[in-house]
């Protein structure tokens, strides 16, 4: 059983399906209910839409899962609302073929059971302000996760550019605000997977909060996905972790409140399913580090296949253990004389990188770091930058990354000798 209903019982309050019916359903209300203990998260989405209805249901009966994360397939993502331009033969590709309001209704009432979880989507890579209207009014939206620089032409994951994706996630990010309803910004870990520097992880984690915060967002979910790229140690990995804390704790104050959600990455899951569960469980200890507030639990399959129902309640299983056990008491790995150097060094040179950015806008320009051009300029100049978008027509792509003591740092392309940000910047003119 759930230790919370355990503690439940033993206070002598009955678990009755009347007790569950009134588990919160609103984001921050379910997250004080459950505190100290973090919300637990995973994503869900099969290739058939029965099959997802009747995993939701198997999920919210498992009472383990707090929020359920539906995957819609790539053409509901992108063509919901131009279903002439679906293809058939991507049904269900990367996800759950959601083709209607009625779908996303039949998959809420599937989860109005066991323990009534949350529920949230993909914002998707067009019309966000009517899918989050869609999703409002026929899953209850949790949250909305809302990138600042993806989903577009740049990643090919969506039709817009870059700069017409950028004013439309702020312009999503302020119809979230004017509904209160928790923002979300996906970014940092999208740069990471493409293997940018610690440096670009940090600063673009601020950037993705400061936008939010500047639209109106109140109540702000930070991301931090641990084991991303692969090849970190654990050390550096904390430290990068801590300073994008750090950063965006800054902004904090009486109108903007965090919340932290940490996950496990799946660059650093072995194909091996035995070796995968140890990584589970290895990651989120560390994560019980960051004391999250959420945890976005990723099945340990998922280096492999899409979870199942069953495969998704024995990594929560895993997961509900590791928290009990940390709770009982962690040791204090934050204060690690190198996770604190390193901690710091990334707080000062992401710093040093917004105030460059800033630096490219016009004079006459307020606030240069929502300003859509001075954005994009960031990019296309290489301020933001990652080895994997040498390709990309609106990144500059020269960055090379390495692993260098367990932490990614920019090199040299020739020596492989790491460099410090301000020579990074001196190299692009700045």
């Amino acid at each position: 059983e759930p230790v919370e209903e355990v503690m439940a019982y033993l206070r002598g309050q009955a678990i009755t399906k009347e007790a569950a019916e009134k588990s919160p359903q609103t984001f921050v209300e379910r997250r004080n209910w459950k505190h100290p203990r973090p919300l637990y998260r995973h994503h869900f989405g099969q290739p058939s839409l029965e099959d997802t209805v009747e995993g939701v249901r198997q999920l919210a009966e498992s009472r383990l899962l707090d929020v359920i994360s539906l995957g819609p397939d790539q053409d509901a993502q992108e063509f919901f609302f131009h279903p002439e331009k679906q293809d058939p033969r991507r049904k269900g590709a990367g996800g759950v073929p959601i083709r209607s309001a009625e779908d996303l209704r039949r998959l809420y009432k599937a989860s109005r059971t066991g323990n009534y979880p949350l529920m949230r989507a993909y914002a998707g890579t067009q019309d966000l302000v009517r899918m989050a209207e869609l999703y409002l009014e026929t899953i209850n939206l949790a949250w909305g996760a809302i990138p600042l620089y993806w989903f577009n032409q740049m990643d090919g994951r969506g039709p817009m550019s870059l700069e017409e994706s950028l004013a439309a996630h702020q312009e999503a990010m302020a119809w979230h605000a004017r509904h209160q309803i928790p923002v979300e910004c996906n970014e940092p870990h999208h740069w990471g997977m493409r293997d940018a520097s610690d440096t670009i992880y940090v600063t673009t984690s601020y950037l993705g909060a400061y936008n939010a915060k500047a639209a109106g967002v109140r109540h702000y979910i930070s991301q931090y996905m641990f084991d991303c790229p692969a090849g970190l140690s654990d050390k550096m990995d904390l430290a990068k972790m801590l300073a994008a804390r750090d950063m965006v704790e800054e902004l904090q104050d009486d109108g903007f409140q965090l919340f932290h959600q940490t996950r496990s990455g799946l660059l650093g899951y072995p194909p091996e399913e035995n070796a995968a569960r140890a990584q589970l469980a290895a990651s989120i200890y560390l994560q019980m580090a960051f004391r999250p507030d959420v945890i976005h639990v990723v099945a340990y399959c998922e280096a492999d296949h899409a979870a199942t129902p069953q495969e998704i309640v024995a990594s929560l299983r895993m997961a509900h253990h590791v928290v009990e056990t940390a709770l009982q008491g962690l040791p204090e790995m934050t204060l690690d004389p190198q996770i604190q150097e390193r901690r710091a060094e990334l707080v000062s040179e992401a710093k040093m990188l917004l105030d460059a950015i800033a630096g490219l806008a016009p004079a006459e320009v307020r606030d240069p770091l929502t300003h859509v051009p001075t954005l994009a300029q960031a990019v296309s100049r290489g301020l933001l930058d990652a080895p994997q978008l040498k390709n990309s027509r609106y990144a500059l792509g020269g960055s090379v990354t390495g692993i260098v003591d367990g932490s990614c740092r920019e090199v040299d392309p020739e020596s492989g000798n790491p460099l410090d940000e301000r020579s990074r910047l001196t190299r692009l003119g700045l």
